[in-house]
Formats: structure tokens, C-alpha cells, sequence
């Protein structure tokens, strides 16, 4: 007589979404999916691809779009760098242009000071 039941299963217990417990087969149950993990750069701003979508849109190529990328910044940085060398240079020939005038005015006595107030009076009238 025992060999026409069938075979016994193994129930597993589940939580049902409502929070009660109930007997399942575990092999009607559906596959459970791994918590999908979400990835946010919540202090970085996502990248700008407008340029790269529209010079794609175009008909450029991806590897002129893809030196756009890598040189864009790199251009940046370099004009940088040279307004930056610029700019020391303006200062440097300011303040020695600034030490030239205080020296010709202390060492050259009376000739220096008509001089300088040549150049004052020079710069109001075109001014």
C-alpha cells in the first residue's frame, strides 16, 4: 500500500507580502532575483555629451569625437597654463618698468625729475 502515494515533498516556508507565513514547493516558486544594485556618483556631475552627440550626428567620425575628448581638456589646461605665464610676465614688466622710474627719479637729480614730470605732463594731456 505505501508504494502508490507518491513521494513526500519538502515544504518551505515563505513570508507572503502582506507579512503572513504560508507552506510552499519550493520548485513552483519563481526564481528569485538578486537586489539589483544602483550605482550614484551623487558628488560628480554627469558628463556633458552634447558636443560628442552632435559632432556623431554629423557624420565625424568616433575617433575625431574620441580625440575631441582627450585633447578638449588637455587644450584647456595649456591655454591656462600660457594666460597664467602671460600674466606673471605683465606683472614682472610692470614692477620693473615701476623700478626704472623710482631709479632714474632718486640718481638723476634734476635731469631725471624734469624728465619724469615731462612724461606726467605727456600723459595728461593725452588723457
Amino acid at each position: 500500500m505505501d508504494q502508490h502515494l507518491p513521494a513526500p515533498r519538502a515544504l518551505t516556508v515563505i513570508q507572503l507580502p502582506d507579512g503572513t507565513h504560508a507552506y510552499a514547493d519550493p520548485r513552483t516558486l519563481p526564481a528569485q532575483q538578486a537586489p539589483q544594485q544602483i550605482v550614484q556618483h551623487i558628488h560628480h556631475a554627469p558628463p556633458d555629451r552634447t558636443v560628442q552627440r552632435l559632432a556623431l550626428g554629423s557624420g565625424v567620425g568616433a575617433g575625431t569625437v574620441a580625440a575631441g575628448v582627450y585633447f578638449g581638456p588637455l587644450l584647456v589646461g595649456v591655454l591656462t597654463a600660457i594666460a597664467a605665464n602671460l600674466a606673471l610676465l605683465a606683472f614682472l614688466a610692470a614692477v620693473m618698468a615701476w623700478g626704472v622710474v623710482t631709479v632714474v627719479k632718486s640718481v638723476g637729480g634734476s635731469e631725471g625729475k624734469a624728465a619724469s614730470k615731462s612724461v606726467s605732463r605727456a600723459r595728461r594731456r593725452r588723457g
